[in-house]
């Protein structure tokens, strides 16, 4: 099932894409919950009922004039309201070819424990203009992700159960000011301002039964489900990116054995995968540099177009703006 959050009057409202068309739940039947927040928040009770008519649908029981065309100019993040985001580490190629890039060796606790840290829930966005300030385009970065959202409450999951709270899946665009974000880790905290202006999640959220068919063991030794989803990033209609869900070293279930560990999950929690191997400029550039002393380093620049694709997970666009303004938080930097 494929689900989207709309703008519908002024309102957030809730529906079912099929066949190129979104259907609004509540026109669909009074009895369904009308926001991703109200689907989550009472998961085992709606569920069933929003699965029910998606099958309708499948099956053509639904007049396709219930529905409007499906466009990205009428969606918000389809978890608009996250009660949290954190985001994960799971991508070892990615992590290696990094560090590789700033000659240290691979980190052995990577191959340990899955780590991930917390993001700014309330810069959450869907598809459509991404607005930075002058600092963020000191080295302004995508990074191509896959995200999850949880449906239920729970501590101390074991990973051999923790797939039961995954609500769906989503890409996720973790935007980074690379600048602000390196300046900042140089006194070990963060990343902070270099990641919280905006987490872009969408175009919808997939729920696990979309992707039975593409599922694929998790790596030896791991514990969880995994997909085979190619994903791709494009930068003003030139793919930079590619690589593939299946490529995740740690699952999401183990991901979430880590997050619910003596505390609470909750429904509506987002958490990212960590960014793909090839996901995102400062790897691409710090390998292009690697390899040609002279390579062109590229950054996202104002009016950039970011299409992040990901199989069965539909395709999300993002188009980069610059605010009006010469305020820098930079230059209030100290003792220089």
């Amino acid at each position: 099932m494929k689900l989207v959050t709309f703008l519908k009057d002024g309102h957030e409202q809730l529906g079912i894409v099929h066949n190129n068309l979104i259907f609004d739940l509540e026109a669909l039947h009074s009895d369904l919950p009308n926001s991703m927040s109200m689907l989550l928040g009472f998961w085992d009770s709606y569920f069933p009922m929003v699965l029910t008519f998606d099958k309708m649908l499948k099956e053509g029981k639904i007049a396709p004039e219930k529905g409007f065309p499906y466009s990205e100019e009428k969606l918000l993040a389809p978890v608009p309201h996250p009660t949290s985001c954190r985001d994960g580490y799971a991508f070892r190629q990615h992590v290696a070819a990094a560090r590789r890039n700033r000659k240290v060796e691979m980190i052995p606790e990577f191959d340990q424990y899955p780590i991930f840290y917390f993001t700014n829930h309330n810069a959450i966005q869907g598809p459509g203009p991404i607005q930075c300030m002058p600092d963020h385009f000191e080295k302004l970065d995508f990074e191509l992700e896959v995200a999850i959202v949880i449906c239920k409450q729970g501590k101390n999951i074991r990973a051999e159960d923790a797939d039961d709270y995954i609500g769906g899946y989503m890409i996720m665009n973790d935007m980074s000011a690379r600048r602000l974000q390196m300046e900042e880790m140089l006194l070990n905290l963060g990343p902070a301002k270099g990641k919280d202006f905006t987490t872009v999640i969408g175009p919808m959220l997939v729920t696990p039964d979309e992707l039975e068919h593409l599922k694929v063991p998790a790596k030896e030794g791991h514990t969880g489900n995994s997909y085979n989803l190619a994903m791709k990033c494009r930068v003003n209609g030139i793919q930079v990116s590619e690589g593939n869900m299946a490529d995740m070293d740690w699952t999401f279930a183990e991901i979430i054995e880590r997050c619910a560990y003596g505390v609470n999950i909750y429904p509506g929690d987002v958490i990212g995968s960590g960014t793909v191997g090839t996901g995102c400029f400062l790897e691409l550039n710090g390998t292009g540099k690697l390899n040609d002393p002279n390579y062109q380093e590229q950054w996202l620049q104002p009016g950039d177009v970011v299409e992040m694709e990901i199989d069965g997970l539909g395709i999300l666009t993002n188009t980069i703006v610059k605010e009006e303004t010469d305020f820098s938080i930079l230059a209030l930097k100290k003792n220089q």
